[in-house]
């Protein structure tokens, strides 16, 4: 833990210690993110439809994904607040619920998006071989997202208990796990010709049920578990846990909504638009992974800080943050627009898609300084209690002002157009978030309480 009221003897240590703790996070989210990315590679390869129809899936399991999120927020703070208060028992019945009702809840959300696919993906802009493709695809990859979903509540239980090494660990083993059986089940072996798309997401469940495993082992090792009451601590822990599932699962839940209507929006280009927007969402991901890292390691310094009402060194934070984030994003995305071409050879033999790829990467890579400046305000503002301010800047950023000018790009009837106003959007949201932080700062006393 870091003490926030000690002296650090220049900004120079401040940020060589928030850097040390930052880098761990971020290659941890470049090694889950950048499998997705060398999946969607591999899919490429079986040919544009293939990949318009993964594609297509990316933000029905975005919600998937905002769900569990929302419901590992909740059920880890429930659980930390509880080893807090010394009440053990109590922390090990909520360790069962997490596993037990998030599997359930992730589970039905599963049969009902099964049950749903055809009037869902035709409402995205989905039609002939990518609906046929993605309802061979589908039913796997949900599979592979239920089996995702176990291993994040697993995983929720370690960080809970302050064990954040494990999860780590297992993330860098299941990535590397699913690009080996990735190329072995989409493209075969020998004379077998393999899975086709079915096969990039059975090399995910495959890779996800090692992980399971692994969890499962470790668990069975640990006295995080009660099966006594359940029923009765689901009712004595409902109120609890919706005040703060609630908030979180409604901020997880609108870039997925978000991504729901850019994907619509963007099939009315044709095929190779939709599975060029794919790979730059999976690009941007792997491109933003020191703004991931610095929204894990940074709100616990804030916190500290914000308790120790030392608003001078909250300042500090978030400049260091900020300014490394511009220098970071801008120098990356000069080099990726510079080398976009062969970025996007490499990701797709489509030239159609080669094309708008290009066009996508030279216009957005660049404009991520901006949004990862809005990203740190929005993890800030909830480390510094302002949560709805964070949801409403969320919610600004993404349907004020992305959609919209992603919209404009679309009217234009060009991908160039699309990433020009995909990049406008990012900009506006950076400029709002960071007026409003600034605001918002201003508010605070100036005092600081020094030891």
């Amino acid at each position: 833990m870091i003490d926030s009221s000690s002296t650090y003897a220049s900004t120079g240590a401040l940020r060589r210690q928030l850097f040390a703790q930052t880098w761990p996070m971020a290659i941890g989210v470049m090694s889950l993110l950048g499998f997705q990315l060398v999946d969607s590679a591999f899919v490429a390869r079986l040919g544009t439809a293939a990949l318009a129809a993964q594609s297509f899936t990316f933000p029905i399991t975005f919600l998937m994904i905002g769900v569990q999120v929302g419901l590992g927020i909740a059920i880890a703070a429930l659980i930390s607040r509880a080893i807090g208060a010394g009440e053990a028992e109590r922390a090990r019945r909520l360790g069962s619920l997490v596993l037990f009702g998030g599997a359930a809840v992730i589970g039905l959300l599963a049969i009902a998006l099964w049950i749903l696919q055809q009037p869902l993906f035709r409402q995205l802009g989905a039609e002939g071989e990518a609906l046929e493709l993605i309802a061979r695809y589908w039913p796997v990859q949900l599979l592979a997202n239920w089996f995702a979903a176990l291993l994040y509540f697993g995983y929720t239980l370690f960080r809970a208990h302050n064990n954040t090494r494990l999860p780590g660990l297992l993330m860098v083993t299941t990535s590397l796990l699913n690009l080996v059986l990735d190329p072995l089940l989409i493209f075969g072996v020998g004379d077998w010709g393999g899975l086709g798309l079915p096969g990039a997401a059975w090399a995910t469940t495959l890779a996800f049920s090692v992980g399971l495993l692994l969890v499962g082992w470790r668990l069975s090792q640990r006295d995080w578990l009660s099966f006594t009451d359940l029923t009765g601590e689901a009712r004595r822990s409902t109120g609890a846990f919706a005040v703060i599932a609630g908030p979180a699962m409604l901020s997880q839940l609108m870039p997925a909504l978000s991504a729901m209507a850019a994907t619509a929006l963007i099939a009315s280009l044709g095929e190779q638009a939709v599975a060029a927007w794919g790979l730059a969402s999976r690009l941007e991901t792997v491109s933003l992974m020191l703004v991931l890292g610095l929204t894990m390691s940074l709100p616990p310094w804030l916190g500290h800080c914000y308790g120790a009402h030392n608003w001078p060194r909250i300042r500090v934070l978030m400049s260091i943050a900020f300014q490394a984030v511009i220098i970071w994003q801008l120098l990356f995305g000069v080099v990726m627009a510079l080398a976009a071409p062969w970025i996007a050879g490499g990701l797709s033999d489509d030239p159609g898609v080669q094309a708008s790829l290009t066009w996508l990467i030279r216009a957005m890579l660049p404009s991520y300084a901006l949004l990862g400046l809005c990203m740190l305000v929005v993890s800030a503002s909830n480390a510094l209690g302002w949560p709805l301010r964070a949801m409403m800047i969320s919610f600004a950023r993404l349907f004020v002002c992305y959609l919209p000018c992603i919209a404009v790009g679309v009217l234009l009837g060009e991908m160039g157009y699309v990433g020009l106003g995909a990049a406008l959007g990012n900009a506006l949201a950076g400029t709002m978030a960071w007026l409003a932080f600034r605001r918002s700062m201003s508010q605070l006393p100036e005092q600081a309480a020094k030891r």
